[in-house]
């Protein structure tokens, strides 16, 4: 436990709803943070290729037979990945050559089977010897999200076994369901991934909360993304086009020790890669003689908790 772990959080945002290129600007980043000594690397929720903030800006999104919508749509899953993939091979082909952990968003698109062309917002865990330790679908699509996402399932809820120690992640509001902690807890977690579009005040409270009852570190990451960077073919408020440079995605990534505090302070408003050493893992294991919620703070003589890890297939 007395070695460091050096993360990169990137919190600019892909080319948006532009797969290869996409693609190629990811591996100019891992290419770019590996001289530096980077061990994990995180990419914020569904980076790859665009987090669907017009679902809130745009006030046509939800309209019925809307054809701009539907051809904004049709872009989104034209450029999905599918689990697996070229495109996973291609990134687990980075990760082995620099011996790095990479945390990826996606938008995943299931390509034949059961829920043949479905979107899910999903997390790629790739370890350092390149295969994907986690693929996991975010359970529940939060509010206006459902127009274009379908629901997970229990099989990514675990850790992944690295050589950094025990890794999890989870999706923006998922931090907000008590069980779906708890599972994530019992396998004893060292670092946790948190994917926010971005980690705003009431994610960067679900964060903290994260970590301090969890005895873990976080990472919550968030992206960096303007009004001019959203889909050309819908219209926003008029307000807009005076300031097209101004965010809608304002980052906010940060890093959270097992006791709640920060180590990294949030950062606004950066759209590049931020990097953070992480020292003194062993603080996972002081932080949990007060609070240990897997251990001697909890009471499977009173609680069962059981997880229904079946994925369509």
């Amino acid at each position: 436990m007395n070695r460091a772990i050096r993360v990169a959080i990137v919190q600019e945002g892909a080319e948006p709803l532009n797969l290869e290129a996409s693609m190629q600007k990811m591996e100019r980043l891992i290419r770019t943070a590996a001289p530096s000594g980077v061990q994990l690397m995180v990419f914020g929720e569904t980076w790859l290729t665009g987090y669907p903030a017009w679902l809130d800006f745009s006030p046509n999104a939800a309209r019925w037979n809307h054809p701009p919508v539907k051809k904004v749509f049709a872009r989104m899953v034209t450029n999905s990945i599918s689990v697996p993939g070229p495109e996973t091979e291609r990134i687990a082909s980075w990760a082995r050559e620099f011996g790095m952990v990479v945390v990826l968003g996606i938008n995943e698109r299931v390509r034949s089977g059961p829920g043949n062309g479905t979107l899910y917002n999903s997390i790629l865990i790739f370890c350092e010897d390149g295969r994907i330790g986690l693929h996991h679908r975010k359970l529940i699509p939060t509010y206006n999200e459902r127009l274009v996402y379908g629901y997970g399932d229990g099989n990514g809820l675990h850790a992944v076994e690295t050589g950094l120690g025990r890794i999890t992640a989870l999706v923006c509001w998922e931090h907000w369901m008590p069980l779906t902690r708890q599972v994530l807890h019992d396998h004893g977690e060292l670092i946790h991934v948190a994917l926010w579009p971005s980690v705003h005040d009431a994610h960067q409270l679900a964060s903290r909360h994260y970590a301090f009852e969890g005895r873990c570190f976080v990472i919550a990451t968030g992206q960096v993304v303007q009004r001019n960077q959203l889909p050309v073919e819908l219209t926003y408020p008029e307000d807009w086009n005076r300031e097209p440079e101004t965010p809608v995605l304002i980052g906010g990534s940060a890093i959270i020790g097992p006791d709640g505090q920060y180590l990294l302070d949030p950062q606004w408003n950066r759209a590049d890669m931020i990097t953070y050493t992480i020292e003194n893992l062993e603080r996972v294991i002081e932080e949990r003689m007060t609070l240990d919620t897997t251990g001697h703070y909890s009471r499977p003589d009173i609680f069962t908790l059981a997880v229904n890890r079946a994925r369509p297939s």
